[in-house]
């Protein structure tokens, strides 16, 4: 794992995400997708020891027992996020960069407990829509 008083100009900040959670990591450009998985699951079961959830309401899932359970996958369109995601094929001993892998880069994961090459990758992004500010600049008027 690159710590904090540990971080190079090679190393590569990516933000993990799986529903509403982010993980940011910096990852070494050089690093397999094996120790990224590994890196990966341990701040997962040290964060979310029972689990993580897709949303505020949603129910937790289990987190893996093996890393290479943990699937990943890159934007379809880098500009656009509601075009979805496109998984990422990779052997354990690639390395982020020989994938495209850049700094800043958003990546999906997702857990596949059950080895199957259909795994769901849902990611919610922020959105702040009208309605919303309408409601919000309605209750401030109601304030004064």
């Amino acid at each position: 794992m690159v710590q904090g008083k540990n971080i190079r100009d090679i190393d590569l900040s990516i933000r993990f995400k799986h529903g509403n959670q982010t993980v940011l990591l910096f990852v070494d450009s050089m690093a397999t997708f094996s120790q990224v998985q590994e890196e990966l699951l341990d701040i997962l079961k040290e964060r979310y020891p029972d689990g993580i959830t897709t949303s505020i309401l949603a129910a937790k899932t289990n987190l893996p027992n093996d890393a290479s359970q943990i699937k990943f996958a890159v934007l379809k369109d880098k500009t656009d996020p509601t075009q979805g995601w496109k998984p990422l094929k990779f052997e354990v001993d690639d390395h982020p960069v020989d994938k495209g892998f850049e700094d800043n880069m958003i990546v999906a994961f997702a857990m596949d407990t059950h080895d199957t090459d259909d795994v769901q990758f849902e990611v919610e992004f922020p959105s702040y829509d009208e309605e919303e500010q309408e409601q919000e600049e309605a209750g401030d008027a109601d304030e004064l």
